[in-house]
């Protein structure tokens, strides 16, 4: 899945090793004091001070049996925690502290304390029997052995707290912070390397200065006239219009929303409208389409000194049509467009960006914010991930337990309040965990989509990824059960109160992480969230024409392929457990083996898909005619013609080394429109570089960059062994002796479970929205049409045409930084800004930029103050430099980096 999906879940073991150095010398046992209270316990927890220290991410080449602790793949990595306290001695064992690991903990090498999963990441850590407490100004070592590695700032997450008795939880202060440098100490060495033979190049100033020396700067006159997304056809002319006189509009064949939004546009652009205006007319017609033209989004432009006239064959290709017109304006300065001539029409009909809400919570704002700027690009797809394990996020009418316990988090052991924290949410529901969209607040992104000629596709993700709404109807059955009505409380129930199943799910929950597919109830609860949001979309006049069903990941992850039990036959690279007592979903529901008994499914492993199946019933009996999942979830199906709605479309994200290239076949085969969404190119989860101080998941590639996106070859997906790398940095081959019929569409998707804040969620998607957004649009020259049977070896054949390619992109990323940032600036979107490179040759600095425009700063005294660098006046220098770039606003800054002398 999208968080990680090699990473599965290893028996915890808690050790009883060896005692921190800084409590060998303590030998008496806990003093007796003036008591204090549960708060004051509290109070003072709250006051110690965490640091991480990674000491080894190849834990297991250097001594450390990961086999035998139960690691996956017999991976582990070995972390310290230290615990520094104040001024005052913890003389009491009366207290708790919960913090997050998105790692399984397999052992605690000092018997003072435990440390015990609670669910999902949560954690508890607590003093044991031999604890002797914490003197004042002591410093505590928890040396621990952790599952797999830890080598992005991100694996380490804030807010740990702590509890005693009844008194209210607390943050520990210095992890009440999105600075992770506050609470972690830098990676050392080769401490970023996943393996001993990871063969990615870390980007250090140098390293980064030499991969942006491949992109040279374009001068302005040579970027005139260009249009992002690229049009098919573009004849760009000599004179340019200047609209500083304003504008008058003639808008046939868009709605009043529409209009309204291009109106908005031009003014926020300072423009006038005025009858005495440049004169820009649009219409639909469609007869002037024919052939491949004839299809959505299609638009044909004409700039010309006396007026602009755009003909769409439908009325996106108008609304489109005027995005054009609106690329060709700069984001400041003189308002000029360049006469042209353009010929314009999608390559796919689905190109998309999703949006994760429930693994942490991103405000309305933000969500009308990215709408804006998918329509500027002309994406035209929302896939809005409304639930998940983490929380629920939608108001359904008659069914308020979803919201009021399943969208909020806090310190409720018994979750019959909220959701316990999760993903370093802190203990509390004011915190960005927490949080959901109203009925109108849909309603209203609706009608802002509506507008913008995008189709906002919901997921509700069933049947594992469940778990916030499972715990809610848990809640509502209790209470319903309380009241003494039986059969309201079983109405909507999510649980076979049978099923005693053992199981683990990808995010280290347990059975209350998957829906029961196999009760009526749980058919009814789908049904009735499916009538009330398609309520919501006849209210907003956006039909609802795609449900998306979710379907991933219905799986134990202990009996995946890295384990293997403990009293069979023992091989190298696998984690040794006790496989007997794991039992796969549903295994013990005695309603889903009547499935199994009545020959309705061979076995649970179907399970996921026969429910997608039945799902699809009631879908189609709503009058949705496409139902869209994760392609695992339907993998039991034979093919497409097993559902009941007229279309069923799949996100397939295999990454393409371990196989995507050929698998990816399979599904367009069977019938499903696949729209790719390879996590090793465009998960705009994954961090920008090799670097440990960005944010992001790893588990499918190392690095999404602008470059790597923009080369991504979406139709073709053999071809990309030439222009890319695996995970750990190497060359691989690819080919299908397959018939592909094509894709249906791109989507990016963006995962939230490291990005807790609006603007880190900014700061993931944006730039590279844009070039995701060309290769949804546009097929460039150096994209290779599939051959069947052809084989692309990384390294070694040359098929496509790399020359090409590059100055393709350097054309892209002179665009970006010259005019498309500053535009991003404007709209107030939290862009991450390129960290530059630099070197210093014989006593100058050298500094470059991965997006030429943007400018870069340096400083000479350690940070304190900065100045503009200019290639052609280089500065003499005598020791270190420090560089960034800074947004065109002046008010952001990039990451900071280091140039050696």
């Amino acid at each position: 899945m999208k968080t990680i999906k090699l990473r599965t879940l290893a028996a915890l073991i808690t050790a009883v090793g060896l005692i921190g150095s800084t409590h060998a010398e303590m030998a008496s046992p806990i003093s007796s004091q003036q008591p204090m209270s549960s708060q004051q316990i509290v109070d003072l927890l709250s006051q110690l001070k965490v640091n991480f220290s990674v000491i080894d991410n190849q834990a297991g080449s250097h001594g450390t049996d990961c086999a035998m602790l139960g690691a996956d793949s017999a991976v582990c990595n070995r972390v310290n925690i230290i615990l520094r306290n104040g001024d005052q001695a913890i003389n009491t064992s009366d207290w708790a502290l919960y913090f997050h690991s998105i790692r399984q903990i397999l052992k605690l090498d000092n018997d003072q304390y435990k440390i015990t999963p609670i669910t999902g990441d949560l954690h508890k850590l607590e003093p044991t029997q031999k604890f002797t407490g914490i003197k004042a100004n002591e410093k505590v070592i928890l040396p621990i052995i952790g599952e797999y590695w830890q080598i992005f700032s991100t694996d380490f997450m804030p807010r740990w707290y702590a509890t005693s008795g009844n008194a209210k939880p607390k943050v520990l202060a210095n992890t009440n912070t999105e600075n992770i440098s506050e609470f972690l100490s830098d990676l050392k060495g080769e401490q970023w390397k996943r393996t001993t033979t990871d063969n990615n190049l870390l980007m250090t100033a140098e390293n980064r200065f030499a991969k942006n020396q491949q992109v040279a700067t374009i001068s302005e006159d040579k970027l005139r006239g260009q249009i992002i997304p690229t049009p098919k056809a573009l004849a760009i002319h000599s004179q340019d219009v200047d609209l500083s006189r304003g504008v008058k509009l003639e808008l046939g064949g868009l709605s009043s929303e529409s209009i309204n939004v291009i109106r908005e546009r031009f003014q926020a652009r300072d423009i006038k409208l005025t009858d005495q205006g440049y004169h820009i007319a649009t219409q639909i017609n469609a007869n002037q389409f024919t052939g491949p033209w004839r299809v959505k989004g299609a638009y044909l432009l004409e700039i010309t000194t006396k007026g602009t006239k755009i003909v769409g064959f439908d009325q996106s290709g108008v609304f489109y049509g005027l995005q054009s017109l609106f690329s060709l304006l700069p984001a400041n300065g003189i308002p000029n467009i360049t006469t042209l001539t353009a010929k314009d029409a999608p390559r796919f009909e689905y190109r998309g960006v999703f949006l994760d809400v429930g693994r942490n919570f991103h405000s309305k704002a933000a969500v009308l914010r990215l709408l804006d700027q998918m329509s500027h690009y002309k994406l035209n797809k929302f896939h809005f991930h409304l639930s998940d394990d983490e929380g629920w996020r939608l108001e359904i009418p008659g069914l308020p337990e979803l919201t009021e316990i399943g969208s909020q988090r806090c310190h409720d052991l018994s979750e019959t309040q909220c959701l316990l924290p999760q993903l370093g949410s802190g203990p509390d529901n004011h915190n960005m965990g927490s949080g959901y969209f109203s009925r109108q607040d849909y309603i209203d992104i609706l009608n802002y989509a509506k507008a913008r000629q995008i189709d906002v596709i919901p997921e509700i993700d069933l049947p594992a990824h469940a778990r916030a709404a499972v715990v809610s109807m848990e809640a509502r059955y209790k209470k319903l059960m309380a009241q003494g009505k039986e059969q309201e409380a079983n109405e909507y129930r999510l649980l076979d109160p049978a099923d005693t199943s053992n199981t683990t799910s990808v995010q280290f929950y347990d059975r209350h992480s998957y829906l029961n597919p196999c009760l009526n109830s749980s058919k009814r609860f789908i049904d009735k969230v499916i009538s009330e949001i398609v309520t919501m979309h006849k209210e907003a006049g956006l039909p609802l024409n795609t449900w998306h069903f979710g379907g991933d990941e219905a799986k134990n992850i202990r009996l995946g392929a890295g384990y293997q039990d403990k009293d069979g036959p023992i091989v190298p690279g696998k984690g040794i457990i006790n496989q007997k007592i794991e039992d796969k979903p549903w295994a013990k529901s005695q309603a889903c083996q009547k499935l199994v008994a009545q020959g309705v499914v061979k076995d649970v492993d179907e399970l996921a898909s026969y429910f997608a199946i039945e799902v699809s019933k009631i879908v189609n009996a709503h009058g949705i005619s496409t139902m869209q999942a994760w392609q695992d979830g339907l993998k039991h199906a034979k093919s497409a013609k097993e559902f009941a709605t007229k279309q069923v479309a799949v996100n397939f994200w295999d990454t393409l080394y371990w196989g995507g290239t050929d698998s990816v076949n399979d599904w367009a085969n069977k019938g499903y429109r696949v729209v790719i969404s390879s996590p090793d190119y465009v998960y705009l989860d994954m961090p920008y570089e090799v670097h440990p101080q960005e944010r992001g998941y790893y588990w499918a590639t190392r690095f999404n960059d602008e470059a790597k996106i923009f080369s991504f070859a979406p139709n073709n997906l053999p071809q990309n062994a030439e222009t890319s790398v695996d995970r750990d940095g190497n060359h691989f081959n690819s080919h299908s002796n397959k018939r592909w019929p094509g894709a249906y569409g791109l989507s990016g998707q963006s995962w939230s479970e490291t990005v807790r804040t609006d603007e880190q969620m900014e700061y993931m998607i944006y730039p590279r929205l844009l070039p995701l957004a060309e290769r949804a649009w546009h097929q460039a020259e150096w994209e290779q049409n599939y051959q069947q049977g052809r084989e692309y070896k990384g390294g070694i054949t040359h098929y496509v045409d790399t020359v090409l390619l590059q100055q393709d992109w350097e054309r892209f990323a002179n665009l970006m930084g010259q005019r498309e940032l500053a535009k991003l600036d404007k709209a107030k979107i939290a862009y991450r800004l390129p960290v530059p490179g630099g070197k210093i040759v014989a006593g100058t600095l050298e500094a470059n930029i991965a997006l030429p425009g943007v400018v870069i700063q340096y400083s000479l005294d350690k940070g304190k103050t900065w100045q503009n660098y200019n290639d052609r006046q280089r500065p003499h220098v005598s020791g270190n430099v420090k560089i960034r770039s800074v947004s065109t606003d002046g008010k952001r800054f990039s990451r900071i980096d280091e140039v050696k002398f």
